[in-house]
């Protein structure tokens, strides 16, 4: 094959979807091609696949191309993105993948069974050892929307479409949120493509590295929380919004590192924020990314999300951090913030509360004479009897918090025990694999 005649076929590929989503995806001039010509039938396989930087960061990536054969999924296809996984796990790099395909290419039949199996295979490989995105841009059905789903954290564009059923009832954006599968959804693609490149950056290259520091650090001004007061400005990235709102989970920098925010809104936390919960600091623990977790909750509503965080917790090895803000009441303190949950630092705020069960009934155990007040009065009256009887400095004083914090000190506190926890390292009992 002459020159000419391969810059013919690489100007016909520059023309697709996928080459527009992936140039806008790395730093300009940074993306090399893999497989470049790899043919599927007689015309250019499916994907476009490659590496480059985003940001500086090296990352792989693939476009499914609607272009050709509808982004179809076929043994070409399959076999140039089981590739790219096998160079991202060789060389220990995030692997990101840009879904818009109408199925399978029906015509391979069975072969299509071992396709789909060979990149699912690829990509339980390196799950926990490099950083893995999907964002969905169009249409991801079947058995190509449980390889999307195989990611970390998974983007949608309004429009899209997300569901293991071929013919779904509901499989937009908006409900994949609100099940907690889309992680993030975004208003277009060129949205969705921007902030694939913003998130990447909160991540490691792999788990033997560092996430990259951004010097660019300032705290934000008229803070509406305190997540909000200890991050730098600008620098948070909420992850599942609309699943859950009893509990916050975001990525974000103190003095330009990153950091894992959880936040409770003193509500209980049920199996929905559970769930939000542990799978955001599992994740934070297999890349080392420390977490700070800010506490305020009635209790669990369940022990299946009970079991749930406290086992993501008290399993992740990573720095933890616990601010007590509000009230922590018996399984939530010892979950987010106690010795079962093996926070290395706790803080609380003056007018914390930490109390082994509901304050209002500890209030009627051991407070009855005072008590005996007119109903719309007790809860106030059991109020006052918790902060000073379960106040955060008698929690101080009992060993179970590390030191009473202000909100105007508060950012540089965390930043301080950060700093100090930095070099922590923690071995632990050899296993497959936690069974809870």
């Amino acid at each position: 094959m002459s020159f000419s005649n391969v810059s013919q076929l690489r100007e016909e590929l520059n023309k697709t979807s996928a080459y527009e989503i992936l140039s806008k995806f790395f730093d300009e001039g940074s993306f090399c091609e893999t497989d470049a010509l790899l043919k599927s039938e007689g015309n250019f396989a499916e994907a476009v696949t490659g590496y480059g930087t985003v940001m500086g960061v090296p990352v792989y990536a693939f476009a499914q191309n609607s272009d050709v054969n509808s982004g179809a999924m076929s043994k070409a296809q399959a076999k140039k993105i089981a590739r790219l996984y096998e160079l991202a796990k060789t060389t220990g790099a995030p692997v990101v993948g840009f879904y818009d395909s109408v199925g399978g290419m029906l015509t391979q039949k069975d072969d299509l069974l071992y396709a789909y199996g060979e990149i699912l295979s690829k990509a339980s490989t390196v799950s926990g050892v490099v950083p893995q995105l999907s964002v969905v841009l169009g249409t991801a059905l079947g058995t190509t929307a449980l390889t999307a789903a195989s990611a970390d954290f998974i983007i949608m564009s309004e429009g899209a479409e997300l569901s293991i059923e071929v013919a779904p009832k509901s499989a937009d954006a908006s409900f994949n949120a609100k099940k907690g599968i889309a992680n993030i959804v975004c208003e277009d693609k060129d949205s969705a493509i921007e902030k694939a490149r913003d998130l990447i950056t909160y991540f490691p290259s792999n788990n033997l590295d560092t996430a990259p520091v951004d010097d660019a650090c300032a705290p934000k001004a008229d803070a509406e929380c305190e997540i909000c007061s200890i991050a730098d400005a600008d620098s948070l990235c909420f992850i599942n919004e609309e699943f859950t709102d009893i509990a916050t989970t975001a990525f974000g920098r103190l003095n330009g590192e990153v950091v894992g925010f959880v936040s409770t809104n003193g509500d209980v936390v049920d199996c929905k924020a559970g769930q939000k919960i542990s799978k955001f600091v599992r994740f934070c623990d297999a890349f080392s990314i420390p977490v700070l977790t800010v506490v305020d909750a009635k209790g669990f509503s369940s022990l299946k999300s009970a079991s749930k965080v406290t086992n993501a917790y008290a399993e992740a090895t990573t720095a933890k951090i616990a601010l007590v803000k509000g009230t922590a009441v018996g399984p939530v303190y010892i979950a987010l913030a106690g010795q079962a949950s093996g926070t290395d630092v706790v803080f609380a705020l003056e007018n914390a509360v930490i109390s082994p069960i509901n304050p209002k009934a500890l209030a009627f155990i051991m407070n009855a004479d005072e008590m005996k007040v007119p109903v719309e009065e007790q809860d106030k009256v059991a109020d006052e009897f918790a902060k000073k009887e379960f106040s955060a400095i008698n929690a101080a004083q009992n060993g179970y918090v590390d030191d009473i914090v202000s909100s105007e000190n508060l950012r540089v506190k965390v930043a301080q025990a950060l700093e100090m926890l930095s070099s922590k390292r923690v071995e632990t009992l050899p296993k497959k694999h936690s069974t809870i």
